[in-house]
């Protein structure tokens, strides 16, 4: 028999530790990148009822963000694209006490009894499927319960029924999907309240709660406690249990779009009502580098910042097409940057895209970008602007262009677009950050581009 690698003797000896392994990669996934003939001899090593025990070890087969943190702590939210793994670290967490904890009382709780039957307990990552068969419990539909042979028991809970929870005490619960419970009247907050105030059994109760992120009022609630562990992931970690042709599907129908980073980067996106940009107006502004003629005039958005460690310095690349239309070419923003170090970066995106000319903000600095210029050897007009009127106040004559289908974005901005989507009617920036300084510049150069005086007629029946 062949000798076996470190590395898989490593593995032979990780297998029976009961402590989670904490490791980039599961240890299985260690395991089927050795040798083949190393693979043989371990296996052949084991038994058959280690063979079967080790099939369900989840320390073995688990990635390191699906496995269960160390430490105190209350509550554990992973944030994930589809297909992370969600569900299945939900349930082997579940499972793990189920097993080990005879007088555990957990609650699971779906959006509707129907989901949390059909994917926590019957699903394929589901309790019934990942459980050890000699561990495996008692699913009993009627009670809405699932009991280990050790006494552990599991009861079935609609968010859509807050009042279900009230009176019920447990010590541990697993919330599934809880972006997608339903708040219409606060059903979402009160479900998540009556469980806490239930949530009184043992010395540290715990909550697992898995969802793909969207922007609702019981997520941002649950972010913003400080004892909360918080995990992200993209359904691209889990690319070796996926199959191959369902990642490039993915990608080729949802990469570079809103709904792309937040059903597969897990990405919280945020719809303000009243915002000038929305995601879906972005969405159908965006184009394929290869679907876009090459820019007759090219011009550089600057919105420097107020100090070098302040915001960023906004740097937004824009061309006007022959068909009349501007394309956002690229964002090459750089943060907490030194004036020499910003007005470099414009410099060499100017002479990268061969720009026509640099607009920027003269009330921030904008001599510096014409200083820097004039010293080196690349030499083109820079006109600095005055603002006058507010950010949001500029940026509403560029909105109306993106909504008359004047503006098309070359590829995914996500932090510029971010953004757009917080520039507010009236006048207020509710997006991330202090200051929009990527939208800032990229209303200069669009401003630039599209409203000067020849581009004028074209716009009087948007107004």
């Amino acid at each position: 028999m062949r000798k076996q690698s470190g590395q898989t003797r490593r593995i032979t000896r990780l297998v029976w530790t009961p402590e989670p392994v904490v490791a980039e990669q599961s240890l299985g996934e260690i395991l089927a990148q050795q040798p083949p003939d190393d693979i043989s001899s371990f296996l052949q090593s084991l038994r058959n009822d280690e063979l079967q025990d080790l099939y369900h070890r989840w320390s073995f087969w688990g990635r390191t963000a699906q496995l269960p943190p160390e430490g105190e702590w209350g509550l554990w939210l992973i944030l994930a694209g589809r297909g992370f793994g969600k569900t299945r670290a939900g349930a082997e967490w579940v499972r793990m006490i189920g097993e080990n904890q005879d007088d555990a009382i957990i609650a699971l709780v779906g959006a509707n009894l129907a989901e949390a039957r059909a994917v926590m307990v019957e699903g394929e990552s589901g309790l019934l499927s990942v459980a050890h068969p000699a561990m495996r419990p008692e699913w009993e539909p009627s009670l809405r319960r699932l009991r280990w042979p050790g006494g552990a028991q599991a009861r079935l809970y609609s968010a859509a029924e807050p009042d279900s929870l009230r009176g019920s005490q447990h010590g541990y619960a697993w919330c599934d999907e809880i972006a997608k419970w339903h708040n219409g009247g606060g059903q979402a907050l009160a479900t998540w309240d009556n469980l806490k105030m239930g949530l009184r059994l043992g010395e540290r109760p715990r909550i697992v709660a898995t969802t793909t992120p969207r922007p609702v009022s019981l997520l941002r609630k649950l972010l913003s406690e400080k004892q909360a562990i918080l995990t992200r992931g993209a359904t691209t970690d889990n690319r070796s249990n996926l199959p191959t042709a369902f990642l490039e599907d993915m990608q080729r129908d949802y990469g570079g779009t809103s709904l792309g980073r937040q059903e597969l980067l897990g990405e919280i996106l945020d719809e303000l009502e009243g915002a000038l940009w929305s995601r879906d107006l972005l969405d159908r502004c965006r184009i394929a580098a290869g679907d876009s003629n090459k820019p007759q005039r090219v011009v550089i958005g600057v919105d420097p910042p107020a100090s070098s460690s302040g915001d960023a310095c906004g740097i937004i690349v824009a061309g006007l097409g022959g068909d009349g239309r501007a394309f956002v070419l690229a964002d090459v923003s750089v943060e907490k940057a030194s004036p020499e170090r910003w007005a470099r970066a414009v410099s060499d995106a100017a002479q990268f895209w061969s720009a026509d000319k640099i607009i920027a903000e003269a009330n921030q600095g904008g001599e510096m970008v014409r200083s820097v210029l004039q010293a080196g050897e690349y030499i083109l007009p820079v006109k600095l602007v005055h603002a006058s009127r507010n950010k949001t106040a500029r940026a509403e004559p560029v909105a109306m262009l993106y909504e008359a289908d004047r503006v098309r974005h070359i590829g995914l901005f996500a932090k510029l677009e971010d953004q757009l989507c917080g520039m507010m009617a009236g006048g207020d920036y509710e997006g991330p950050g202090r200051s929009p300084d990527r939208a800032d510049a990229l209303v200069w150069a669009l401003t630039e581009l599209m409203l000067g005086r020849q581009s004028r007629p074209q716009l009087r029946d948007l107004q």
